[in-house]
């Protein structure tokens, strides 16, 4: 599993996690788009904005290995904001490749990517 170095582990003051410490003994949970919906708390709404702020600013519009980040995190953005860079994608790959989308991107977080 690779480690992305000065990557955030966390948003800063809370207990929402961004990043792993050491692979499952599972495997790798698969990523899988998760619903968003309109009633979702305010805190978890800024870790949404947080984590895809860290992802720009770490990576930028170019395809990254999931490597140790986060599949509940990564699931909330997962189909919509940040996508698969490869075909075919394995979901349950610590390999697989994705990549922001950014016009999609600045349109739900326009404070993120504008």
């Amino acid at each position: 599993m690779l480690k992305h170095r000065g990557f955030p582990a966390r948003m800063s003051g809370t207990d929402f996690q961004f990043t792993l410490r050491r692979p499952g003994k599972d495997g790798p949970t698969p990523l899988r788009a998760r619903q968003r919906y309109a009633d979702r708390r305010p805190q978890d709404r800024a870790a949404d904005s947080a984590f895809l702020a860290a992802l720009w600013q770490h990576f930028g519009a170019e395809p990254f290995p999931r490597g140790n980040l986060d599949a509940g995190r990564l699931s909330w953005l997962f189909g919509r904001e940040v996508v698969p860079a490869e075909e075919p994608f394995d979901p349950a790959s610590y390999d697989a490749l994705l990549r922001i989308d950014a016009e999609r991107a600045a349109e739900t977080f326009p404070q993120v990517i504008g």
